[in-house]
Parts: C-alpha cells; structure tokens; sequence
C-alpha cells in the first residue's frame, strides 16, 4: 500500500490518524459489550474505516452525508457527542432517537447526518434533493451518499444515479465495495467487471480506488467535490476494501474463505497507516501509544457517562405524539368554513386545485413542484398548464420516470429547507414509490425528529373507463402508516383549501384527488388564500334518521340518494380527511342517527370502511340501534368496460345497502 502525502502538513497527517483510529478502538469496545450482553446488535466496520474517515474529512462539516450500516467513522468525524453515540446503541432514551431506532439506523440534522432505513438504496435519492437544494440555492456544496455493492442491484440506486444526471446534481455517490453482500459474493451479484462501468450509461464521470488507503480516499474525494461544484454534475467512486467481520455479528463469517482474510489483513487501513507514519518520521511510536491510551480513557470515561442514562420509562402519549412534527400556527391564514368569504367564484374542481398551487407557489418561494410531464405538458390532466412561464423550470420540474427518486428527492429538499409537492401521474403508480413514502417519509420523524415537508398529489379513481391500472382507489393503503396525513376532498372549496393546509403542512401528506371530479364538479371558491383544517370532517347534510359516512365521490352518490329519497332524513358526514380521523364527528353523526351506512368507492376488504365501523362498534355501540353497514366497490380489479365497470362501482349497491339498513 503506497501512501502519498499530496501536500499535507504533519499536523494533518496525524489528525488524519487519530480520526482513522477513534472508530477502531470504539468499534472493539462495542463488541466486547457485544459479547457481555450490553448492546443487542452491532454492524461491524473493521477493515473500512478508512473510506468513512476520508470521506467525511474531505467534505465541509455542513454539507449532508447519508451513511450506511458500516460508517461510524462519518458519526466521529462530525464530532456527534461518544456518550450521546453509546446511548443510542444502548437504546437510552437520551440517545438520538428517544429509544426507537437500533445502531446506525439515525440521523441528526445538526451534525448534517442523514438516518439510513434497511433498504439500503433509497438514501441516494435523498441525497439528489439536497444537492438540488444546494444547487436552487446557488451554494457551492456537494451532498455525499453511500451504498454497498449489494445495493446496486436496487432500482432505487439507478434511479438515483439518472436523476443526478439528468438535472446536473453536485452530488457523489460512494459504492463501498466489501466483496459481500450479506453472505453473496459479488460474482452472484453483478455481471460487469466493474461497478463504475454501472456510470457510463448515466453519462456519469467515475473512479475506481483503494479504499482502505485513508489518503488515497481523502484526496479523491476532495478532488471529487471540487469537480462536483465547478462543473455541477454528479460522481460515482467506487471504494475497494473488504468486511472483516460477519454482516452483523450474529451472521458469522464461515461464508468467507480463509484466504481472504489472511490477504485482506495484511491490507488493514490503520496498520498500514500507522506504520508508514512512523516510518516517514511524521509519529513515533511512543506518540502512537499516547494517543491510544488517550483514546482508551476517552473511551471509558464516555462509556460511563452512558451508563448513568436514565432508565427508559413509557410515556404513551408522547410516542403518539411524535409521530408528527408540529405545525407552527400562521394567524394570518384563515380557517373557516365554505360560505364565510366575501369574494367567492365558481370554479371547477380542477380549476380549485390549480389555484391552491399557484398561489402557495407565490406564498412560499422554497415550494417546488416536481412530476412526470408537468412542466411544458402542464401534467397529464393540465393543472400546472403555464406554470413553467410563470414560476419557471427550476420550481416547476420534470422528472424521469422514477417515482421512488422523485419522492426520495422530496425528503432530500426537506432536509434543506424546501417544501415540495410531487405529483403521481396517476394514484395507481405509487407502487414504485411506495418504499419511499412509508418508510422514509413517514417515519422520519417519530425515528430522528426530522421533518418531511412533502405532499404527493394522486389522481385516483374510477368511472373514466380508464381500467385496472389507472382507476385504482389505494387510499386505504395510507391509512395504515403512521407519520402519514391522507386527504380526500369532494369539493372545490375544500380542494383549494386542504391543498393549502398539506403544503403549509410540515408532515408528509397524501392528497388523493378523484379524476371525474376534475371537471365535472363545480362550487364557490374563495379567491382568498385560506386553509382547510386537516383532521376535521364535515357535517354535509344533517339528518335523523340514518347516517351516510364517507368521502370523495361518495358524498356526491350520497347527495343524489338523498334527492332521490326525500322522505329519508339523511346525516351525510364528509370526512375530508382520512389519516388522522375526526372520531368526534363520528361519534356525533351516529348519536344523531343510530344507524350507520359507510361509502367508498374502495373495494370493500381492506377499505377504510372497515376501520370505522369497527370503531363505532367498539366506542358508539350503546347508540346503534342497527349493524354497521359498509356499501364499497367490489374485490375485483377494475374492468375496461364501461357497464363493467358501474358493476364494479359502490354506488351501484347502494340503494340495496340503504334498504336493508333503513329496514332492519
């Protein structure tokens, strides 16, 4: 291993060596606490340590890195406090996740860490939408993401690389190429002889180097950065090194022949360091050992700090809590209901929509909105029609037909400060983002306390014979996350207006807005900009003698029921908003009519439906006077044809539903 000074002085040199050797030395007290029972899991970084370590000292301490399983050097080399470090892998409350995430699996907007999920790949993503903060922002910085070999096999690590490349992002990306992912070689892996090769196609600049030599890596990525800023392109370098221990401890390495090993140690990033200090006359030995007792004492002395942590005790209420980040109260905002404005026009759905957009564009200059065609196209439905004049390209963006990236992208923005709105050409195709938003999105805050100011657009529905891939109603799979908001509004007004409030919303927020609607729905909407409260439903028509619950183009089947059937007293409840439920509303619909019928459009196992009727079961049973009916669209998929696809609609027994309901 040959070691370059490039032009350090020895004083960098040695602060080079201490950081290189800091991750060591804790990671071998980590697995004597291992063994001892003190900490449950630990993902070892033995062997690379040097690419971590050069790495983040090549980089400035505020631009964001995404690290992995194996980057403790990145967690040191910010200065993150070592008891704070020991709490969080003790699962202390006072670590940096109150308890709820395990060894690395955490972030912290201070230190500019960005928390890794399991999935590996989707961390890349998040990294092109800093680097596009850094970018909108005009700021000479690069963002820094890391990956495995195993992780180039996920799409979301190509999508991530056609991204960057495509908008010019100043981004790196670091392959840490151990030979292993998990126990598969890297010849079961991938084909091609190397995986910078994996660049070219993205038309992508790239290196392969030693990754255990801490020069070799500092000095490449320093140069990297340099050419990321200058020319505002990304950059993929690929670090060789290898895993000296198991894939976490519990896995072993019996996987891994001998050789290997024996090959790979005579290659350790400290040792060899260590010993071309010495003999370059830049360290003595005795130096070295100073630094190792100071270290070891170091060690100790946080690690008992560790210990005099608290222990954990339960606060319900505060885990629930959590899972939101708060709102910060705007009083110049209004908040009130349809009719209380003074300047109101008649507006189609669509035409509400776009109005909502626009004018948040103009209240907030960090907004971007991002989606497939809706720049020049003005988007598959034309809602942001001649928004790229007005607001131009670098807010009103076309993406590549990547959806996990784009929503990866979003968080990224988030991080930096930007709020953004994504749009899904259609609801159906949130299945190729649907990692990204339930396991990054959603949880982020309740894991690190980072906020994801994003709201994803869906276009859904049926009735526009559009078939099974572009009619879907997927809201219910939402509905099931945590860290989530889903709202459905069936109105013009309380498009625009629950629109406003998701955007200026700093949690993640699913607007599902029903196509049919688009243009064939029509009402007051103020000209004002105004918010409709998230989390609060509305009493539609109030009645006595059955309740009608529900959402969407239900409010409207239910409207035309009423019409149809004067001598039926119908309390028609809008839920507007789906995650978090107004269980008040609820509660009060059904104590005015005693018996309940829940509609939606959403087939009937798995729908919403089913959750509030269990509720009312289990909360308002002493009300009821007769079962909870649900009335939804059928288990199939959704048919092409047209009097297949009535069939298939909710509003099609609906009429059966109310008779067995009002009769029984």
């Amino acid at each position: 291993m040959e070691f370059h000074q490039s032009g350090l002085s020895k004083n960098e040199l040695i602060a080079i060596y201490r950081e290189l050797l800091l991750p060591r030395m804790i990671e071998e007290k980590m697995l004597v606490l291992l063994r001892q029972g003190k900490i449950s899991k630990w993902f070892s970084g033995i062997g690379q340590e040097a690419i971590s370590v050069g790495a983040v000292m090549a980089l400035q301490q505020d631009e964001w890195i995404m690290p992995m399983h194996r980057n403790l050097g990145i967690f040191t080399g910010r200065k993150m406090p070592l008891s704070k470090l020991f709490m969080q892998w003790q699962g202390n409350k006072e670590g940096y996740t109150k308890g709820r995430e395990r060894s690395f699996h955490f972030g912290n907007k201070e230190h500019h860490i960005c928390g890794m999920i399991s999935h590996l790949g989707p961390q890349l993503a998040i990294a092109d939408g800093v680097a596009l903060a850094h970018k909108l922002k005009a700021e000479n910085k690069v963002s820094l993401a890391f990956t495995g070999d195993g992780a180039t096999s996920e799409g979301d690590f190509h999508e991530a690389m056609n991204v960057a490349a495509v908008w010019n992002l100043p981004v790196i990306f670091i392959i840490e190429n151990n030979g292993y992912g998990l126990s598969t070689p890297i010849n079961e892996q991938f084909k091609c002889e190397k995986l910078i090769d994996k660049a070219k196609g993205y038309g992508m600049e790239s290196v392969r180097i030693d990754g255990n030599n801490v020069l070799s890596v500092y000095d490449t990525i320093k140069g990297v950065r340099d050419y990321c800023i200058k020319n505002q392109k990304p950059y993929l370098v690929e670090c060789m090194t290898f895993r000296m221990r198991g894939h976490e401890e519990a896995s072993g390495t019996k996987y891994v022949p001998k050789e290997l090993f024996e090959e790979w140690g005579k290659k350790d990033p400290i040792k060899n360091y260590e010993q071309w200090l010495i003999q370059e006359g830049i360290i003595n030995e005795m130096s070295v050992a100073d630094i190792r007792n100071e270290y070891k004492a170091h060690i100790e002395s946080e690690l008992q700090i560790a210990y005099q942590a608290a222990e954990m005790i339960v606060d319900e209420a505060e885990e629930i809590e959590d899972v939101y980040a708060p709102k910060s109260i705007n009083v110049s905002i209004p908040v009130k209901e349809e009719g209380y404005y003074e300047h109101q026009k008649e507006k189609r759905f669509i035409d509400a929509i776009q109005e909502g957009l626009k004018q948040s564009l103009v209240q907030h200059n960090n907004l971007i909105i991002m989606g497939q065609d809706i720049a020049e196209y003005g988007g598959a439905f034309k809602i942001t029609e001649g928004f790229v004049q007005e607001f131009g390209k670098q807010r009103i963006r076309n993406t590549p037909l990547c959806e996990s990236a784009i929503v990866g992208a979003a968080l990224g923005l988030s991080l930096e400060g930007y709020k953004s709105v994504m749009e899904m050409q259609f609801a159906d195709f949130v299945t190729v983002g649907f990692n990204q938003i339930v396991n990054n999105l959603a949880k982020i805050h309740y894991r690190w306390g980072q906020n994801a100011d994003v709201v994803v657009r869906m276009p859904t529905g049926a009735g526009v014979s559009a078939g099974p891939f572009h009619s879907q109603s997927n809201e219910a799979w939402f509905t099931h996350v945590p860290g989530l908001k889903v709202v459905y509004p069936s109105n013009p007004h309380d498009a625009k207006g629950l629109l406003i409030a998701a955007i200026n919303d700093p949690n993640p927020v699913m607007y599902f807005e029903h196509k049919v609607m688009y243009r064939s729905v029509s009402g007051n909407v103020p000209e004002e900009y105004y918010e409709v409260p998230i989390g609060k439903a509305k009493l539609v028509e109030e009645g006595e003698d059955v309740s009608i619950i529900t959402y969407g183009m239900g409010v409207h089947w239910a409207l035309q029921y009423a019409q149809q059937h004067t001598d039926v007293s119908l309390d028609i409840l809008d839920l507007r908003t789906l995650l978090p439920l107004d269980y008040d509303a609820i509660k009060a619909s059904v104590k005015r009519t005693g018996k309940v019928l829940i509609l939606h459009e959403d087939t009937l196992i798995g729908g919403i439906g089913g959750e509030i009727s269990a509720w009312i079961t289990e909360h308002c049973f002493e009300l009821l006077d007769a079962p909870v009916i649900r009335c939804a669209s059928l288990d199939t998929p959704i048919p092409f044809n047209t009097l297949l696809e009535k069939n298939f609609l909710a509003n099609k027994r609906l009429e059966d539903s109310m008779d067995k309901l009002i009769g029984y």
